[in-house]
């Protein structure tokens, strides 16, 4: 049978990549297990520096899911994860799974209204965190337990060394990296003392959940996307199957982006084990420490957001670092501007492709082709064994013609099985037939490429990150002072967008703009807050009083 009559974009795909991928029965624990059988000896994790090989790894996590057992965690409990780029969000992040429980994973920059949101939503009773947030987590929704995760312990021994020299530099280098933290266990200190998990301890299986990960889907309340160890695998096994040119067990995968989100946590925590690369992590991306880690481990292979793309080939070029390991560049979140694929392509002489995905698709499904085919300005194809249905947004079962505007729709082995506990917002947006409204409209010309038109929700993206304006609005309107709140994405740098809030003030306010913004960093985190506060005289509004926020925008981007 010819699937190109239906599936007209299997014709763009580079050569070898399968229409289809053999579905898998076995757990993301068997994908670790596997990696550390066929790669044990090669280093699977770099952090500054200190190495951990895949036979390690395998032993670490075996070793700190038994801690976790003895501190009660069973099969399908929650586990949160607070935690940067660390080895240690590595192995815990293994470690829960291997118990069959359920990892969540959060940003360890949330304010505790952030945190607190999500913690007494899912019910984690044992919490994994930084040391530097654990004292926010402990006591907040069910969490009984913290365990306190120190980064400095995963330094080289020389750079733990330095850190002990009392020299201001160095003090302050130390406080940004640890901190004590009351109450809470030590994570080295349980690892030391257990012994590795028993062998026969039941595993999880294919379709047992793997991850709550929270986003705000198509409303601006977030809540937890449930995927399954089959949705997380296939997702690695389409990444994979999507550039044939990678050689398992030789490739070096830099995360420089967050592990807590959708996007570095398959790229990174999944596909990267799935092909046994070496994964250099970073616990935030540095200009300077990826530049060094460029020098030390080159990279082949590196999932990223269009602002790190552009600043990282500048850099290199101005400073004479060589890029030309980096053969391959997936770029997702946010929209790619064709400037920063021309710069990228001449420094590294390799390719940086555009994909499309969302936290409910594990998250991708869309890639442009890695190949001369790629079509810069559109988020690409569907991934093997991925559908797509363009619809009516009103009327999402019937069919827009070829070429028109409509709402994408997405089947395949990657879509989330709903959200945690909230069944009629999963009744929204998964359809009969396995089919998951996206919310965005597109386009899809002739060859089966997609280009973004618009959003249907009016979700913010910014440097890559969710921003949902009504968390934004709750803020504001927190402020002393202002009686309306809009938040809006305008036009950024580099092809992304940045919050900007439209107030109405009381009429005895004597806050200004800067202060309204101070005001809001104690209730959201950094990349939430509004880069500019505009105050109006009034907010526009419907018939039956809601406010306009796609007015708001329009009334924003025409003041300039």
């Amino acid at each position: 049978m010819d699937l190109t009559a239906e599936r007209p974009w299997l014709r763009s795909y580079a050569p070898d990549v399968p229409a289809t991928i053999a579905p898998s029965d076995e757990s993301l624990v068997d994908l670790l297990r596997a990696a550390a059988r066929r790669f044990g000896p090669r280093v699977a994790l770099d952090f500054f520096g200190a190495t951990t090989t895949y036979a390690e790894l395998d032993g670490q996590v075996a070793r700190a899911a038994e801690a976790l057992r003895r501190l009660g965690v069973g099969a399908g409990d929650r586990v949160a994860l607070v935690l940067p780029n660390c080895p240690q969000h590595v192995v815990a992040f293994y470690a829960v799974l291997r118990l069959g429980a359920v990892v969540v994973e959060h940003n360890p920059l949330y304010t505790p209204q952030e945190l607190g949101h999500q913690l007494a939503d899912h019910g984690a009773r044992v919490a994994v965190a930084w040391d530097k947030v654990a004292p926010l987590v402990r006591g907040v929704g069910a969490v009984e337990t913290v365990v306190a995760v120190d980064l400095s312990r995963a330094l080289p021994r020389v750079k733990r060394w330095a850190l002990r020299l009392p020299l201001p530099k160095v003090r302050a280098t130390r406080a940004a990296m640890t901190s004590p933290a009351p109450g809470a266990l030590r994570w080295d200190d349980l690892l030391t003392a257990a012994a590795p998990l028993a062998d026969d301890h039941p595993a999880p299986g294919a379709d047992d959940t793997a991850l709550l990960q929270y986003t705000g889907g198509t409303t601006g309340t977030p809540k937890g996307a449930v995927l399954t160890h089959r949705n997380l695998r296939a997702n690695a096994a389409q990444g994979r199957a999507w550039v044939p040119g990678l050689r398992d067990g030789e490739e070096t995968v830099y995360a420089v982006l967050p592990l807590f989100h959708a996007y570095g946590l398959t790229l990174c925590l999944t596909f990267s084990v799935s092909i046994g690369a070496t994964l250099v992590l970073f616990p935030r991306f540095d200009l300077d420490q990826t530049l060094d880690g460029v020098r030390r481990r080159p990279p082949t292979f590196l999932p990223a957001v269009p602002p790190i793309y552009q600043r990282l080939a500048a850099a290199a070029r101005e400073r004479g670092v060589d890029l030309t390991s980096a053969r391959y560049a997936i770029s997702g979140a946010m929209a790619l501007p064709p400037s920063t694929v021309e710069l990228w392509e001449s420094v590294t002489g390799g390719l940086l492709v555009e994909g499309y995905g969302m936290t409910e698709t594990s998250p991708v499904a869309l890639g442009n082709p890695v190949s001369p085919a790629r079509r810069p300005g559109t988020v690409g194809v569907p991934f093997p064994s991925t559908e797509v249905r363009i619809v009516d947004p009103e009327d999402p079962p019937r069919d827009r013609a070829p070429g028109q505007a409509g709402e994408l729709l997405i089947r395949g082995p990657q879509v989330f099985s709903g959200y945690w506990n909230r069944p009629e917002e999963t009744a929204a947006v998964l359809l009969p037939g396995g089919w998951l409204r996206t919310g965005d409209v597109v386009v899809m010309d002739p060859d089966g490429f997609v280009s973004v038109v618009d959003r249907i929700k009016e979700l913010i993206i910014t440097g890559g990150f969710n921003v949902y304006p009504s968390e934004v609005e709750n803020a504001l309107r927190r402020v002393s002072g202002v009686r309306e709140a809009a938040a809006v994405g305008l036009p950024g740098g580099h092809g992304g967008e940045e919050v900007v809030a439209a107030v109405v003030l009381h009429e005895d306010c004597t806050t200004d703009a800067e202060g309204i913004r101070t005001a809001c960093r104690e209730h959201l985190t950094a990349y939430k807050v509004p880069r500019r506060v505009v105050v109006v005289d009034d907010l526009p509004r419907s018939q039956i009083g809601k406010i306009l926020r796609r007015e708001v925008r329009d009334r924003l981007l025409a003041e300039g």
